[in-house]
C-alpha cells in the first residue's frame, strides 16, 4: 500500500480492526458521558437546594457542552465552537431555564422552611393574656305583690287569689369572670413580657398568662404607656423561651412577615403569614373603652389579625419581632396594623433603668400647618404646627402649667423649629419630641403675633 493509501485507508482500518488499549478508552468515555447524562438529569429533577444545580452546571457546563453537545466553550463562557449550532444553542437554553425553574422553585421550598423554623422557635414565647374581674354575682328572688294594695273592699269580694309572686335580683357576693384577652410575647428569661396597653387598660383587673405549653402564672402589669399602645408585664418564672427583637427601621414593603396571636380569644398561637403592605402609617385606633388612640408611624400588614392577637408579635423570617400587631380596619380584608418593635425598645429601656416609661411631653394641642391651611387662614408660613384648642371646651392649646405654658406659648402661636429642624411633613411635633428625654433643654423657634421668636423649653415626665 502506497503512502496515499495509508493516509486515506487509516480511517477505515482504525474503526475496523481497533482493540485493545483504544477500544478500551472509547468504551470508557462512553460510560462516562452516560453516568454524567444520568447524574445531571437526578440533579435537575431532585430539586436539591438552590446553589447545587448552579454550581452543577457551572463545573460540568463546558465539559457536558464540549463531550456531550460537540462544542467548544471559551473561559468567558460564549461559544466559539459552532457558528450554525442553532439546536445546541437551544438545548443549553433548555437546560438554563430548568435549572432556573428549579432555582425558582427551590426558594420557594426555601421560605417555607423559613416560616416553619420561625413558628417552631417563636411559638413557646407567645403567650395568651386571659383578663378576670371580681363581677357582682346576683340571685333571683320573688315578693309577694298585691294589686289592690290590702284593700279590705275588694278582699271581700276576692280574698287571697290576686295576691302575685314577683321575681325580683340582689347580690350576694361577688365572683372571677373571664371578661376579655389578647397575646403578647416574651422577652426576657425572666419573665417581661410585651403586649398591648388596651389588652390589660383595667386597673381593677386580674391578668393572667396563658404559655403555649398550658402552664399559667399571675401577672403583674409593670407600665402603661401614656404615649403609645405598649405595656409590659411580668411572670415569677425564670428560664422562659424569648422572642428576640429586630430592627424595624429596616423593613421593606414586601417583605415577609408572621403574625401570632391568640386569635379571637379562643385559637391560642395562631399563624398567619403576610407582607409588609405599608410603613409609617398614621391611624386612629379606638380604644378599650371607645375612646380614639392616635397612633403614628405604624407597620400596615396584610397577614390575618384578628381580634385577641393585640399584643403578640410580627415576626420577620430571622424569627425577630419587628412589630406588635395592635389594630384592624374593620369591615376591611387583609388590612392590619403593627407597632414598631424600635418604639417598643424603648419602653423596655426606660422601665429596666428607671422602673417606669418616661415620656417627655411640651403640652400643647396642634395641627399640621401645610400650603392649604396656610391659604385657608391667612396664615405667614406653609410648614410648622398651629397650637389650637380642641374639639370641646375643655380641650385647651396649652395645658396650663405644661412647658409649653410656662415657657409662653398660646393659642394661635405657630411652633416652626425644634434644635434648628423645621416642623414639616411627616416630622411633627410629637416626633419630634420623641427623640429627646425628661429633662432636655431645646430651643424652640416660633411664630408669636407677628414676628418670630426662640424659646428654651425644658422637657417634663408625661403623666
Amino acid at each position: 500500500m502506497n503512502k496515499k493509501d495509508k493516509i486515506f485507508a487509516s480511517k477505515p482500518e482504525e474503526v475496523e480492526t481497533l482493540s485493545g488499549a483504544k477500544e478500551s478508552i472509547l468504551t470508557k468515555k462512553k460510560l462516562t458521558i452516560l453516568v454524567v447524562v444520568i447524574l445531571l438529569a437526578n440533579l435537575a429533577l431532585s430539586g436539591v437546594v438552590v446553589g447545587v444545580g448552579i454550581n452543577t452546571y457551572g463545573q460540568w457546563g463546558p465539559w457536558f457542552e464540549k463531550n456531550i453537545m460537540g462544542k467548544e466553550s471559551s473561559v468567558d463562557g460564549n461559544n466559539n465552537a459552532d457558528d450554525g449550532g442553532g439546536q445546541d444553542n437551544g438545548s443549553q437554553q433548555n437546560l438554563s431555564a430548568l435549572l432556573e425553574d428549579r432555582n425558582t422553585e427551590t426558594q420557594v421550598i426555601d421560605e417555607q422552611g423559613q416560616v416553619e423554623r420561625v413558628v417552631e422557635r417563636a411559638n413557646p414565647a407567645v403567650v395568651s393574656i386571659i383578663v378576670t374581674k371580681d363581677i357582682p354575682k346576683m340571685e333571683q328572688y320573688y315578693e309577694n305583690y298585691d294589686p289592690f294594695g290590702n284593700n279590705e273592699f275588694f278582699r271581700q269580694f276576692f280574698g287571697d287569689s290576686f295576691d302575685f309572686q314577683v321575681p325580683q335580683y340582689r347580690q350576694n357576693g361577688t365572683e372571677k369572670q373571664e371578661i376579655g384577652g389578647g397575646s403578647g410575647f416574651i422577652v426576657r428569661a425572666d419573665g417581661l413580657i410585651v403586649t398591648n396597653k388596651h389588652v390589660v387598660s383595667d386597673e381593677s383587673a386580674a391578668y393572667t398568662v396563658l404559655t403555649n405549653d398550658g402552664q399559667k402564672y399571675e401577672a403583674t402589669v409593670l407600665a402603661r404607656d401614656p404615649v403609645n399602645d405598649i405595656a409590659l408585664l411580668k411572670i415569677n418564672k425564670d428560664g422562659l423561651p424569648v422572642v428576640k427583637l429586630g430592627d424595624s427601621d429596616s423593613l421593606k414593603v414586601g417583605q415577609t412577615v408572621i403574625a401570632i396571636g391568640n386569635a379571637l380569644g379562643e385559637y391560642r398561637n395562631t399563624v398567619s403569614k403576610g407582607v409588609v403592605s405599608g410603613l409609617k402609617r398614621d391611624i386612629t385606633a379606638g380604644g378599650a373603652i371607645g375612646q380614639a388612640e392616635q397612633l403614628s408611624g405604624v407597620i400596615q400588614t396584610d397577614a390575618a389579625i384578628n381580634p385577641g392577637n393585640s399584643g403578640g408579635p410580627l415576626l420577620n423570617l430571622k424569627g425577630e419581632a419587628i412589630g406588635v400587631n395592635v389594630a384592624i380596619v374593620q369591615g376591611s380584608q387583609n388590612i392590619a396594623f403593627s407597632l414598631p418593635i424600635n418604639d417598643v425598645r424603648k419602653v423596655i429601656d426606660s422601665v429596666e433603668k428607671y422602673g417606669k416609661i418616661l415620656r417627655p411631653w411640651i403640652g400643647v394641642r396642634y395641627v399640621m400647618v401645610n400650603k392649604e391651611l396656610k391659604d385657608k387662614n391667612q396664615l405667614p408660613v406653609d410648614y410648622g404646627v398651629l397650637v389650637v384648642r380642641g374639639e370641646t371646651n375643655t380641650d385647651l392649646a396649652v395645658v396650663p402649667g405644661s412647658p409649653a405654658d410656662k415657657a409662653g406659648i398660646v393659642e394661635n402661636d405657630i411652633v416652626l423649629e425644634i434644635d434648628g429642624k423645621k416642623l414639616e411633613g411627616d416630622y411633627t411635633l410629637s416626633k419630634a419630641i420623641a427623640n429627646y428625654n425628661v429633662g432636655d433643654k431645646l430651643k424652640v423657634k416660633i411664630y408669636h403675633k407677628g414676628e418670630e421668636k426662640t424659646l428654651e423649653i425644658t422637657l417634663e415626665e408625661r403623666k
